[in-house]
């Protein structure tokens, strides 16, 4: 009976052990989204950014071939 109640009792410990593991896991979680979520926005701004240089120099790229063809049949 003794020895039911030690076996009783270590898991009782190790259950809360467990739980203690489990709520700091979850904190930590919860941190790891946060910061993710950071993250995504960061690169959602960069990736605007870079789609307007490529869009800036797309259209500088185009004026500058019309300019030439129109000098080109102008000339």
């Amino acid at each position: 009976m003794m020895e039911n109640m030690n076996k009783v009792e270590e898991r009782s410990d190790k259950l809360g052990d467990l739980e203690t593991r489990a709520e700091d896991l979850h904190e930590k979680a919860k941190v790891f989204e946060k910061k993710t979520s950071k993250v995504m926005q960061q690169k959602r701004c960069e990736n605007k950014k870079m789609r307007y240089v490529f869009i800036g120099i797309g259209v500088v790229v185009t004026i500058v071939i019309i300019i030439t063809i129109i000098l080109t049949v102008v000339g």
